[in-house]
Protein backbone atom coordinates (compact mmCIF):
# COMPACT_ATOMS: atom_id res chain seq x y z
CA UNK A 1 0.00 0.00 0.00
CA UNK A 2 1.45 3.74 -0.66
CA UNK A 3 2.16 5.59 2.35
CA UNK A 4 -0.46 7.03 4.68
CA UNK A 5 -0.05 9.93 5.08
CA UNK A 6 0.93 10.52 1.32
CA UNK A 7 -2.34 9.17 -0.02
CA UNK A 8 -4.72 11.38 3.09
CA UNK A 9 -2.50 14.71 1.85
CA UNK A 10 -3.58 13.98 -1.82
CA UNK A 11 -7.38 13.63 -0.69
CA UNK A 12 -7.37 16.83 1.39
CA UNK A 13 -5.62 18.80 -1.71
CA UNK A 14 -7.51 17.80 -3.73
CA UNK A 15 -10.87 18.26 -1.70
CA UNK A 16 -12.85 15.23 -2.90
CA UNK A 17 -12.76 11.57 -3.61
CA UNK A 18 -14.32 10.66 -6.86
CA UNK A 19 -15.57 7.19 -6.64
CA UNK A 20 -17.82 4.56 -8.96
CA UNK A 21 -17.68 1.53 -10.29
CA UNK A 22 -19.30 -0.42 -13.66
CA UNK A 23 -19.45 -3.91 -14.93
CA UNK A 24 -17.91 -3.11 -18.15
CA UNK A 25 -14.24 -3.15 -17.41
CA UNK A 26 -13.47 -0.86 -20.74
CA UNK A 27 -15.82 2.15 -19.23
CA UNK A 28 -14.55 1.27 -15.97
CA UNK A 29 -10.82 2.05 -17.25
CA UNK A 30 -11.77 5.06 -19.84
CA UNK A 31 -13.61 6.89 -16.66
CA UNK A 32 -10.33 6.45 -14.75
CA UNK A 33 -8.58 7.87 -17.96
CA UNK A 34 -10.79 10.39 -17.98
CA UNK A 35 -10.71 11.30 -14.34
CA UNK A 36 -6.94 11.71 -14.21
CA UNK A 37 -6.78 13.71 -17.78
CA UNK A 38 -9.22 16.34 -15.99
CA UNK A 39 -7.08 16.22 -13.01
CA UNK A 40 -7.73 13.90 -10.63
CA UNK A 41 -5.06 12.31 -8.73
CA UNK A 42 -6.60 9.88 -5.52
CA UNK A 43 -9.73 8.16 -6.73
CA UNK A 44 -11.85 5.07 -5.44
CA UNK A 45 -13.20 2.10 -7.04
CA UNK A 46 -16.05 0.28 -5.19
CA UNK A 47 -16.09 -3.21 -4.61
CA UNK A 48 -19.77 -3.40 -5.43
CA UNK A 49 -20.11 -6.67 -7.10
CA UNK A 50 -18.57 -9.75 -8.54
CA UNK A 51 -16.70 -7.35 -11.53
CA UNK A 52 -14.95 -5.60 -9.06
CA UNK A 53 -11.63 -7.62 -8.85
CA UNK A 54 -11.33 -8.45 -12.12
CA UNK A 55 -11.55 -4.95 -13.14
CA UNK A 56 -9.35 -3.60 -10.40
CA UNK A 57 -6.35 -5.58 -11.90
CA UNK A 58 -6.85 -3.94 -15.07
CA UNK A 59 -7.15 -0.48 -13.67
CA UNK A 60 -4.31 -1.03 -11.03
CA UNK A 61 -2.27 -2.29 -13.95
CA UNK A 62 -2.95 1.35 -16.36
CA UNK A 63 -2.71 3.55 -12.97
CA UNK A 64 0.91 1.87 -12.67
CA UNK A 65 2.11 1.88 -16.03
CA UNK A 66 1.26 5.06 -17.41
CA UNK A 67 -0.11 7.10 -14.35
CA UNK A 68 2.36 6.52 -11.72
CA UNK A 69 1.35 9.72 -9.44
CA UNK A 70 -2.21 8.67 -9.34
CA UNK A 71 -3.66 7.20 -5.94
CA UNK A 72 -6.06 4.17 -6.69
CA UNK A 73 -8.41 2.97 -3.41
CA UNK A 74 -10.47 0.28 -3.53
CA UNK A 75 -14.12 1.06 -1.54
CA UNK A 76 -17.00 -1.12 -0.16
CA UNK A 77 -14.67 -3.57 1.85
CA UNK A 78 -16.74 -5.13 4.70
CA UNK A 79 -14.80 -8.03 5.83
CA UNK A 80 -11.33 -8.74 6.81
CA UNK A 81 -10.94 -11.31 3.72
CA UNK A 82 -11.89 -8.66 1.13
CA UNK A 83 -9.01 -6.13 2.60
CA UNK A 84 -6.36 -9.09 2.38
CA UNK A 85 -7.64 -9.67 -1.04
CA UNK A 86 -7.18 -5.59 -1.95
CA UNK A 87 -4.11 -4.98 -0.64
CA UNK A 88 -2.48 -8.11 -2.03
CA UNK A 89 -3.98 -6.64 -5.33
CA UNK A 90 -2.16 -3.37 -4.75
CA UNK A 91 -5.02 -1.17 -3.17
CA UNK A 92 -3.13 2.30 -2.45
CA UNK A 93 -5.98 2.71 0.18
CA UNK A 94 -9.44 1.13 1.50
CA UNK A 95 -13.03 2.63 2.22
CA UNK A 96 -15.17 1.13 3.73
CA UNK A 97 -19.34 2.01 4.69
CA UNK A 98 -18.91 0.54 8.02
CA UNK A 99 -16.14 0.42 11.26
CA UNK A 100 -14.85 -3.17 11.45
CA UNK A 101 -11.85 -3.24 13.59
CA UNK A 102 -10.94 -5.95 11.14
CA UNK A 103 -10.38 -4.34 7.96
CA UNK A 104 -8.24 -1.33 9.71
CA UNK A 105 -6.00 -3.88 11.32
CA UNK A 106 -5.26 -5.38 8.04
CA UNK A 107 -4.73 -2.11 6.30
CA UNK A 108 -2.19 -0.11 9.34
CA UNK A 109 -0.45 -3.88 9.14
CA UNK A 110 0.47 -1.95 5.70
CA UNK A 111 1.04 1.42 6.84
CA UNK A 112 -2.05 2.13 4.29
CA UNK A 113 -5.06 4.80 4.71
CA UNK A 114 -8.49 3.23 5.83
CA UNK A 115 -11.25 5.64 5.90
CA UNK A 116 -14.62 3.68 7.58
CA UNK A 117 -17.71 4.62 7.41
CA UNK A 118 -19.23 6.31 10.43
CA UNK A 119 -22.81 7.94 11.01
CA UNK A 120 -22.97 8.14 15.11
CA UNK A 121 -20.88 9.24 17.28
CA UNK A 122 -20.19 5.67 18.73
CA UNK A 123 -18.75 4.83 15.24
CA UNK A 124 -16.88 8.29 15.02
CA UNK A 125 -14.62 7.25 18.70
CA UNK A 126 -14.93 3.61 17.70
CA UNK A 127 -13.14 4.46 14.20
CA UNK A 128 -10.56 6.38 16.03
CA UNK A 129 -9.93 4.03 18.42
CA UNK A 130 -8.30 1.78 15.55
CA UNK A 131 -6.64 4.71 13.90
CA UNK A 132 -8.85 6.51 10.97
CA UNK A 133 -7.28 9.72 10.28
CA UNK A 134 -10.05 10.31 7.82
CA UNK A 135 -13.94 9.61 8.44
CA UNK A 136 -16.04 8.90 5.94
CA UNK A 137 -19.55 10.47 6.96
CA UNK A 138 -22.54 8.44 5.02
CA UNK A 139 -25.05 9.04 3.66
CA UNK A 140 -24.60 12.16 4.00
CA UNK A 141 -27.53 13.50 2.23
CA UNK A 142 -29.35 11.76 5.54
CA UNK A 143 -26.74 13.83 8.13
CA UNK A 144 -26.25 16.92 6.61
CA UNK A 145 -23.83 19.87 7.20
CA UNK A 146 -25.33 20.51 10.54
CA UNK A 147 -24.75 17.00 11.42
CA UNK A 148 -20.82 17.89 10.95
CA UNK A 149 -21.21 20.77 12.91
CA UNK A 150 -22.25 19.37 15.62
CA UNK A 151 -19.92 16.36 16.00
CA UNK A 152 -16.74 18.43 15.03
CA UNK A 153 -17.18 19.90 18.69
CA UNK A 154 -17.15 16.75 20.08
CA UNK A 155 -13.99 15.48 18.21
CA UNK A 156 -11.67 18.20 17.65
CA UNK A 157 -9.02 17.64 15.20
CA UNK A 158 -10.81 14.44 13.45
CA UNK A 159 -10.97 14.67 9.55
CA UNK A 160 -14.12 14.36 7.88
CA UNK A 161 -15.98 13.73 4.47
CA UNK A 162 -18.93 13.54 3.51
CA UNK A 163 -20.42 11.20 1.05
CA UNK A 164 -23.06 9.94 -0.20
CA UNK A 165 -25.57 13.02 -1.78
CA UNK A 166 -23.15 15.46 -2.05
CA UNK A 167 -24.55 18.14 -4.51
CA UNK A 168 -22.23 19.45 -7.66
CA UNK A 169 -23.41 23.22 -6.46
CA UNK A 170 -21.31 26.02 -4.97
CA UNK A 171 -23.96 26.42 -2.27
CA UNK A 172 -23.76 22.85 -1.22
CA UNK A 173 -20.24 22.32 -1.14
CA UNK A 174 -19.48 25.42 0.37
CA UNK A 175 -22.16 24.55 2.82
CA UNK A 176 -20.39 21.68 3.82
CA UNK A 177 -17.06 22.77 3.72
CA UNK A 178 -18.02 25.79 5.90
CA UNK A 179 -19.24 23.52 8.60
CA UNK A 180 -15.78 21.79 8.64
CA UNK A 181 -14.97 19.25 6.21
CA UNK A 182 -11.98 18.41 4.72
CA UNK A 183 -13.19 17.17 1.34
CA UNK A 184 -16.11 15.90 -0.30
CA UNK A 185 -16.63 11.81 -1.60
CA UNK A 186 -18.20 12.07 -5.11
CA UNK A 187 -20.17 9.22 -6.75
CA UNK A 188 -22.87 8.98 -9.15
CA UNK A 189 -23.67 13.24 -9.15
CA UNK A 190 -20.08 13.13 -10.81
CA UNK A 191 -20.06 10.13 -12.66
CA UNK A 192 -23.53 9.17 -13.53
CA UNK A 193 -25.76 6.85 -14.64
CA UNK A 194 -26.11 8.16 -17.87
CA UNK A 195 -22.51 8.93 -18.57
CA UNK A 196 -21.93 5.29 -18.21
CA UNK A 197 -24.41 3.68 -19.82
CA UNK A 198 -23.27 6.15 -23.02
CA UNK A 199 -19.76 6.55 -22.42
CA UNK A 200 -20.02 10.10 -22.58
CA UNK A 201 -16.19 10.98 -21.58
CA UNK A 202 -16.10 14.27 -22.97
CA UNK A 203 -19.07 15.40 -20.32
CA UNK A 204 -17.46 13.41 -17.78
CA UNK A 205 -14.16 15.27 -17.99
CA UNK A 206 -16.12 18.71 -18.48
CA UNK A 207 -18.09 18.04 -15.24
CA UNK A 208 -15.00 16.79 -13.06
CA UNK A 209 -12.63 19.85 -14.34
CA UNK A 210 -15.65 22.19 -13.27
CA UNK A 211 -16.59 20.37 -9.69
CA UNK A 212 -12.59 20.71 -9.34
CA UNK A 213 -12.65 24.17 -9.64
CA UNK A 214 -16.05 24.14 -7.47
CA UNK A 215 -14.15 22.82 -4.82
CA UNK A 216 -11.44 25.10 -4.39
CA UNK A 217 -14.08 28.02 -4.59
CA UNK A 218 -16.56 26.54 -2.40
CA UNK A 219 -12.91 26.95 -0.11
CA UNK A 220 -12.40 29.60 -0.54
CA UNK A 221 -15.89 31.71 0.41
Amino acid sequence: MKNKQAVLDSILKQGMLPLFFYEDTEVSLEVLRTLYKAGVRVMEYTNRAKEAFENFLVLKAAQESTMPDLYLGIGTVKTKEDAIKYVNAGADFIVAPIVNPDVAMITNEHGGLWIPGCMTPTEIHLAQQHGAALIKLFPANVLGPGYVTAVSDVFRNQLFMPTGGVDLTLDNLNGWFKAGVCAVGMGSKLITKEILWNKQYDQLYTNTVNTLQLIQSARQI
